[in-house]
């Protein structure tokens, strides 16, 4: 899963972005609200989360203008203003959630996931496709009622497959769920993974499109 996070305070930031990476996000960073706007022109996220009180463009004005051009990307406030007023008028702008600082790491993960159910349409947490079955909320994978032990990059993989399956997802875009723009990437990670990941849930559990991609076959 693709991150943004805006937030001008570099302790907050750093922790979190330490925090969601350790967890198997890929989480880019932004320190202001014009380099917010310009970094979700080009790019997708599945989710952003950002402060309101930001030089440059306050983040109120980079909502509203994300949700004028229909970009419906989920959003998470995060911030100081704790106001009833102020929580209004984020949720009126777009916001799909609202937290106030100082807050707790498990919450704005559990708060994350949670967004993500409704965007999806799910109810429930886990994703079930056959045998597999892939909970988020607690990082755990099953194949046959087995529990399964996965890396945080492993799960990333397995995951975004198990989101579209059936679809080829390229290196490059497996990549960009896994990885932010400062993050160093291996050649063969991708590769590495996926070896991986059919080791430990059969050879025939993922698929290779020669050329093209991964995928993971349709039930």
């Amino acid at each position: 899963m693709r991150v943004l996070l805006v937030e001008d305070d570099a302790m907050i930031a750093q922790g979190l972005q330490a925090a969601l990476r350790q967890a198997g996000y890929a989480v880019d960073w932004m320190r202001d609200g014009k380099s917010a706007t310009l970094a979700l022109q080009p790019a997708v996220f599945d989710l952003i989360l950002l402060d309101l009180g930001l030089p440059g463009r306050d983040g109120l004005e980079v909502l509203r203008e994300l949700r004028q051009r229909g970009d419906a990307t989920p959003v998470i406030i995060l911030t100081a203003r704790d106001e009833i007023q102020d929580r209004v008028n984020g949720l009126n702008a777009g916001a799909d959630d609202y937290i106030v600082k100082p807050f707790d790491l498990d919450e704005v993960t559990a708060r994350m996931r949670s967004v993500l159910r409704r965007v999806a349409g799910r109810g429930d947490s886990s994703i079930q496709h056959g045998d597999l079955r892939l909970d988020p909320l607690t990082r755990a994978v099953q194949r046959g009622g087995v529990p399964v032990s996965l890396s945080a990059h492993e799960f990333a993989v397995l995951e975004a497959l198990l989101q579209r399956p059936g679809a080829v997802l390229s290196r490059a875009q497996l990549e960009d769920r896994l990885y932010g723009w400062d993050e160093q990437i291996v050649s063969n990670a991708i590769e590495v993974y996926i070896h991986g990941l059919r080791r430990k849930l059969g050879s025939d559990a993922i698929r290779t499109l020669r050329g093209v991609g991964y995928f993971i076959p349709k039930s």
